[in-house]
């Protein structure tokens, strides 16, 4: 059963009534109702402000890594540990072979968990320093057997705790991206969540970034921003839409900017409405963008990743 947004309040009065014509036995009123909800579904996604795209990001029925990995590649084996402190279960990685290309590729990747016991395993997708040792250990290992990396990122930034920073968090995501930045491997990272903070960029440093049509991307949380900025809760949730709205955190502002390369179409309503179709079409996105990239040099590889984040921002 689908969980309906605030901003959806009218599409979820549509559907109770398309329940209780069937309940009623009319099936032509269902029907009639059902078209009516679908038009103002279209409608209402036509025109989501930054905001409310952060809410769509969020979810909680959005797929998450281990859905994605599920569907997107063969004989996935998990890869634990970052060989210096212990295991993050944050951040999740391994190998396996894509589907429908037979390539084997490593595969990193934020887990949120899916109910209130996973989500508590995974601490909520925020990763700790041994979850970015770990993606740095993995993009190496794939780079000495020259295996392709694929990362899926949803994190509403890095762990922020205590612990966390005593055990070198800022560090361990610099010396992450470092890794990434450096691979002589072809990298592909989608965001399809939320892409917040260094959290986010300490996996997506790669070749070519895609980006879900309702994901968001940005340097911190709209309510992290707002809180800067403002330093009040006077105006509660609008401050965080304000800031959503100045920080160009959409996957069309994005692309505009140059921060990611291509915008991966959603069902209608949403990933969390079809979570299967949206995981097909972000695996094609994928294929699509990772052909091209076998055939390249490592040095050429490394030279165009280099100049790719060089150039962001220069030209604004």
């Amino acid at each position: 059963m689908s969980q309906y947004l605030d901003f959806e309040k009218p599409v979820a009065q549509i559907a109770q009534r398309v329940a209780d014509y069937r309940a009623a036995g009319d099936e032509a009123g269902a029907r009639h109702a059902e078209g009516a909800a679908r038009r103002l579904l279209a409608e209402t996604y036509a025109r989501l402000s930054p905001w409310q795209k952060t809410q769509v990001a969020r979810h909680p029925q959005r797929p998450h890594f281990s859905d994605i990995v599920k569907a997107l590649v063969a004989d996935f084996l998990p890869l634990a540990g970052d060989r210096a402190y212990g295991e993050d279960q944050a951040i999740i990685g391994g190998i396996g072979t894509l589907r429908g290309q037979n390539i084997p590729v490593m595969v990193i990747g934020h887990e949120k968990g899916s109910d209130t016991a996973s989500r508590v395993k995974h601490n909520f997708g925020m990763g700790r320093p041994e979850g970015y040792r770990k993606a740095a250990r993995l993009v190496e290992l794939a780079s000495r057997f020259n295996v392709p990396v694929v990362t899926l990122v949803d994190s509403a930034g890095a762990y922020p705790g205590v612990d966390g920073e005593a055990r070198g968090q800022a560090e361990a995501i610099a010396r992450a991206t470092a890794a990434f930045l450096a691979a002589p491997v072809p990298i592909i990272a989608a965001i399809t969540g939320e892409g917040m903070s260094g959290g986010a960029i300490g996996i997506a440093a790669a070749d070519r970034v895609i980006m879900l049509e309702h994901a968001v991307y940005a340097v911190i949380s709209p309510e992290g921003c707002a809180s800067i900025l403002w330093r009040t809760a006077e105006k509660g949730e609008n401050r965080a839409a304000d800031a959503a709205e100045a920080m160009k955190v959409t996957a069309a502002d994005c692309k505009t900017l140059g921060v990611i390369d291509t915008i991966v179409p959603e069902p209608l309503g949403g990933a969390h409405r079809d979570p299967a179709a949206a995981i097909a079409s972000l695996a094609m996105a994928i294929a699509a963008e990772l052909q091209p990239l076998l055939g390249v040099s490592p040095a050429a590889l490394i030279k165009a990743r280099r100049a790719k984040y060089l150039a962001m921002g220069r030209s604004l």
